[in-house]
């Protein structure tokens, strides 16, 4: 449990000011707590917070299942985020995003899935993707009220997984042949038409199925946030480190070993 007594709607109400009004905050851990549990309790607040004022959800994102980038996050494991209608959005050729009110915005080249039924705890790899109905390469822009991010991880599970917004490229409908591909591809991330890096699919705790797969036993054991449903877009966690991004300039991406188009943006 935490060193301190929290309260997780008024928590909840401070991480959502920030992100209304793009004012930074203290971290929580450097208050005193709360623990990593009682931070999932704050993600159950910032839910309703979120439903009452009328935004409907829309998914899940996975954080920091990339296990190379844990040191520099002073973090040792995967955490989660809900994500939203007003923060998931289609591509299109030239598409273009303000990050205006975002703070310290960084980008991220993910994989995610939507869910045609929810799955269970324990599934094999093929049980798993049979429960997807389509898959996209899509970008995350995640963000951070925290200046400098500097945080602990309670503080990441505390601002909604750090969700910013989620960008989409074109969907691909989920067929068994994907398998293969997924367990075993690169990604290279580009600014401005030059390279960044190229990151794989082992980064991300053995692939993207893996991440899914790693959620789905999270919240078997949550006793406070509900399991993966129908219809949940899940987005399974950075395949290169977080880079930080800003207005003028463009981002692209390049798959390989993976049919699945690619993710073009300009920030403004």
């Amino acid at each position: 449990m935490s060193t301190i007594q929290i309260d997780a709607e008024e928590i909840a109400l401070e991480v959502l000011n920030a992100f209304d009004t793009g004012e930074s905050i203290q971290p929580f851990s450097a208050r005193g707590g709360p623990s990593l549990a009682d931070a999932y309790g704050v993600t159950a607040a910032i839910r309703g917070q979120r439903e009452a004022r009328g935004e409907t959800h829309a998914g899940r994102k996975i954080g920091f299942t990339n296990r190379t980038i844990w040191p520099i996050y002073n973090v040792d494991g995967p955490i989660w985020g809900d994500m939203w209608d007003r923060t998931v959005f289609n591509l299109t050729e030239g598409s273009e995003f303000s990050v205006d009110g975002l703070h310290e915005p960084r980008i991220e080249p993910e994989i995610a899935f939507c869910l045609a039924r929810s799955p269970e705890p324990g599934m094999d790899d093929a049980t798993l993707l049979a429960c997807c109905e389509w898959v996209a390469h899509c970008v995350e822009i995640v963000q951070s009220p925290y200046p400098g991010w500097k945080f602990q991880a309670p503080d990441t599970v505390c601002a909604g997984g750090l969700h910013g917004a989620l960008l989409l490229a074109k969907r691909r409908v989920v067929t068994p042949d994907l398998l293969g591909p997924l367990g075993g591809f690169t990604c290279t991330l580009m600014r401005d038409g030059v390279e960044v890096e190229t990151g794989s699919s082992e980064n991300v705790l053995g692939g993207p199925l893996k991440a899914l797969s790693h959620l789905v036993g999270l919240l078997a054991g949550d006793e406070i946030n509900p399991p993966l449903g129908r219809g949940e877009i899940i987005t399974t966690g950075t395949l290169t480190d977080a880079y930080p991004i800003a207005p003028g300039e463009s981002w692209s991406t390049r798959l390989q070993g993976f049919d699945l188009p690619s993710v073009s943006i300009a920030f403004v």
